[in-house]
């Protein structure tokens, strides 16, 4: 009867998530000094891509996701450390090649009717690696093999192989092995620091194989995992609502079961300003990013407002993210070093951050690694700055005096992000024009087609950004490994979207991935970073800054500078009531 009151209580709820200050709901004390209850609002501008775990290369589908799905290990939302999940502890051998993770008894998947009755049954290592053979399948669903098991785990690289002809190894992955129902060890081919923030990532999440059997390619907006939240209601473009996981595993320090929150809404607007208004009008509970031109303001309304009594909470902190620009380097026109060296040393970067961002960022005067990592000093770099008489000698010596014979070029960009990434382009495009004379269109698209284009070779030049996936040089510098290029120009290239191969680069990432000693292991990825930064791999433009606006009475919901999100913690404090 309990389950039956209570899940009424989440669609009287859910069916009144249209807006208004009151869409917390009503809170129910817990021990402890929390509140259950309420449904946490927030606001996605692009549209999601693919919610199956193995399939998602962009933030919004991670957002998402990661509230229903987990893995062996997770990030601290304060401080991204690694701390236990569906692994309640694990070790590893004398040097670290051999880990072995204790799975939790008793989490259940979530109930959905690819099971028997409907129910969830129990989680066993028998999942974990049935999912970890799925991560090293080859398949157009599978995106995450290249930035997780590829060359690093035992026999991954020959199953996945295998796969490609369609004729699996019957033994699976053989550095995968069920030890019994709770025990699951992963075998590596060389120590790797950072093996544990890799299994935190999406391609490392769990799921049954009874839903992928059900539902195939389905699993791209369906989602059964072990999570704190559940799938209620899913209208692409429109909403997504989580209702809370009542059989979820966890429970805090209390004693009480985790999560507090009674839902989670998605909506997609796709305007900031429109974003922001509805943040002020009390229907969203946070807002991640502000429109720049906006940004004074918002500053100036915090400051006005009087301390006892501030409108809502800022949090700002260095981001592990980096703006870019790709240049496709199996083209006749980027193929040129030249070209690419007078394209950096074109722009002026601290003139995009001070006059276009408003201060929102850092100018990417260094290399592709961003300074907020902690342990990295990429001020020991040496990067670009506006240089246009060597813009216009590296031109020359590519065969385009002043531009001339210069081919028509369009800068492709996404329409997310608000007006921020138009108007970066356009001021690009300026620059462009001005200090190399060349013409440059901007083809503004949505998002899913924007990256369908860059990563199938069809882009030249085109708006790009990469936020870390865990806290190490390695995510970032994977962009650029040459492994990670396919054969043909036509198939997806996710990671290495440019296609930018170098023997001395790889040679060098190489040694970094198999290093344990920590200071050696950031000379070698500076030492990486600088031989991309020197071949004009790419072309950064800034470093961001994460500004995120959240209501005054929103709890548990700390800021970080990966946007990791974990909302298993938050909840809603009781607005207090005005003295009489």
């Amino acid at each position: 009867m309990k389950n039956v009151i209570y899940s009424l209580l989440v669609v009287m709820l859910l069916a009144s998530c249209g807006g208004g200050k009151n869409n917390s709901g009503e809170s129910r004390e817990a021990n402890g000094g929390v509140y259950y209850g309420g449904i946490f609002r927030m606001n996605e501008v692009e549209d999601f891509r693919n919610l199956f775990p193995l399939n998602i290369t962009e933030t919004t589908s991670d957002h998402i996701a990661k509230q229903v799905y987990e893995g062996l290990v997770k990030l601290s939302q304060e401080d991204l450390t690694v701390l236990p999940s569906l692994a309640e502890k694990w070790e590893k051998n004398e040097d670290a090649t051999i880990w072995t993770f204790h799975i939790r008894k008793g989490v259940k998947f979530q109930n959905d009717s690819c099971f028997a009755k409907g129910k969830g049954r129990e989680l066993t290592a028998n999942d974990f690696k049935y999912s970890f053979e799925q991560l090293c399948t080859s398949s157009p669903q599978n995106q995450q093999f290249g930035n997780t098991f590829n060359e690093r785990v035992v026999g991954a690289n020959e199953y996945y192989e295998s796969t490609i002809d369609k004729k699996p190894l019957k033994e699976g992955v053989s550095g995968i092995k069920v030890i019994d129902d709770y025990t699951l060890q992963i075998s590596l081919l060389y120590p790797f620091a950072g093996f544990l923030n890799i299994l935190s990532t999406p391609g490392c999440w769990v799921f049954p194989k009874e839903a992928l059997d059900k539902y195939g390619i389905g699993m791209r907006a369906i989602c059964i995992g072990t999570g704190p939240f559940q799938i209620k209601s899913l209208k692409e473009s429109e909403a997504i609502i989580l209702e809370r996981n009542p059989n979820y595993w966890n429970i805090d320090e209390f004693g009480n079961q985790l999560p507090y929150l009674d839902a989670l809404k998605f909506s997609f607007v796709k305007e900031k300003k429109a974003e922001l208004l509805e943040f002020k009008r009390g229907n969203l509970d946070m807002v991640f990013r502000l429109p720049v031109e906006m940004i004074s303001d918002i500053l100036g309304e915090i400051d006005n407002a009087k301390r006892a009594n501030p409108p809502f909470e800022m949090q700002v902190v260095p981001a592990m993210s980096i703006f870019y620009y790709g240049f496709q380097h199996q083209s006749d026109i980027f193929s040129k070093k030249d070209v690419r060296l007078a394209f950096n040393f074109a722009i002026d970067r601290e003139k995009i951050v001070n006059y276009v961002l408003q201060g929102d960022g850092v100018p990417g005067i260094y290399g592709i690694i961003p300074p907020s990592l902690p342990g990295y000093d990429n001020k020991l770099l040496k990067g670009y700055t506006l240089d246009v008489d060597k813009a216009k000698k590296y031109l020359a010596a590519a065969g385009y005096p002043n531009g001339k014979g210069f081919p028509k070029l369009t800068l492709q960009t996404n329409s997310g992000g608000g007006d921020r990434n138009v108007q970066i382009a356009e001021v690009v495009q300026k620059m462009l024009k001005e200090n190399l004379n060349i013409n440059v269109e901007i083809n503004v698209m949505p998002f899913a087609e924007h990256l369908e284009n860059l990563e199938t070779g069809k882009a030249l030049f085109w708006r790009s950004g990469w936020m870390a996936d865990y806290p190490d040089p390695e995510t970032f510098l994977t962009l650029l490994y040459g492994k990670h290029i396919p054969a043909n120009l036509s198939d997806k290239s996710y990671l290495n979207s440019v296609r930018y191969k170098s023997a001395k680069f790889d040679s060098i990432f190489s040694l970094a991935m198999k290093e344990v000693d920590d200071k050696k292991r950031m000379d070698l990825y500076r030492q990486a970073d600088q031989t991309a930064i020197d071949d004009a791999a790419i072309m950064p433009v800034f470093y961001d800054e994460n500004y995120r606006l959240v209501q005054i009475n929103v709890r548990n919901f700390p800021a970080n500078a990966m946007e990791y999100r974990d909302l298993s913690r938050v909840y809603f404090e009781p607005k207090k009531e005005p003295k009489r």
